[in-house]
């Protein structure tokens, strides 16, 4: 039986998105951004929206993500990603414009940006990606590092008497009024990659019917700042990271979830 009689349309299963370019993903093995870039991108093109999306992505892990997202992208300081995202959207309002940030840089630096940009409830997803560590520069402790979880450091653990608590971020801004959307996914299964794009398709549609801002938060591993194979850190996060950041919806529709 020839190739061609195989893959056919009517049996193909899955395909590349042409909005993910051919360049090799400088992430690390195992790591969660090669995913939740993916998705991204599926959403924007099966959406068909590709030629009005614009993407901001400021400094960390996800600096060189306009080398792999084939759509308008824009290069934020550190920090700053949801101040330049607000300036794009309220200079072309029916855009569709986003920000792909980590922890570092979303929940630290950027902590202001994120808060006031998340309050005046601009037009724009925030896609977060929390690994809770700063993977890029050496494995240090981050504002989202467990309680007890070693770093660079830290390396006898966060002791939260000393060093403060992890930053729950999603919480935070789910309880200020711009904010019409906020949920928390994971990338390491089949079964939280789709639902992880379900709700990152929710938010671009938020986006479309001009509803404010959405935040959508991907706990990811980091098997190299934490020092793990990618089974190890994929486990680590399954035992660990998800008791402490609850996956689910936090806010529909601009309204709170009761659990």
């Amino acid at each position: 039986m020839d190739i061609k009689d195989i893959i056919k349309p009517e049996n193909l299963v899955y395909t590349k998105t042409k909005l993910m370019t051919d360049n090799a993903l400088s992430y690390c093995p195992g790591c969660g951004h090669g995913t939740a870039h993916r998705l991204t991108m599926e959403v924007i093109e099966e959406m068909g929206v590709e030629a009005d999306t614009i993407g901001v992505a400021p400094v960390g892990c996800s600096v060189l993500a306009y080398d792999f997202m084939n759509v308008d992208m824009q290069q934020a300081a550190h920090g700053r990603a949801p101040a330049l995202a607000t300036a794009i959207s309220r200079t072309w309002p029916d855009k569709y414009v986003f920000t792909y940030q980590g922890d570092g840089d979303l929940a630290a630096i950027g902590t202001a940006e994120t808060i006031h940009a998340c309050n005046r409830g601009e037009n724009i997803v925030i896609i977060f990606v929390n690994n809770g560590i700063y993977g890029m520069t050496g494995g240090q402790m981050a504002p989202t590092t467990l309680p007890g979880m070693p770093s660079s450091t830290s390396p006898y653990g966060r002791d939260t008497a000393k060093m403060g608590f992890p930053l729950k971020m999603t919480e935070l801004i789910a309880n200020l009024p711009g904010v019409y959307s906020v949920t928390r996914q994971a990338v390491h299964t089949p079964k939280h990659v789709r639902k992880a794009k379900k709700a990152i398709r929710q938010a671009f549609e938020n986006t479309r019917l001009k509803r404010g801002l959405s935040f959508v938060e991907i706990v990811s591993n980091c098997n190299s700042g934490w020092k793990m194979t990618p089974n190890q850190a994929n486990e680590w996060l399954e035992e660990n990271m998800l008791s402490f950041y609850e996956l689910g919806d936090i806010k529909v529709e601009g309204q709170l979830v009761k659990k």
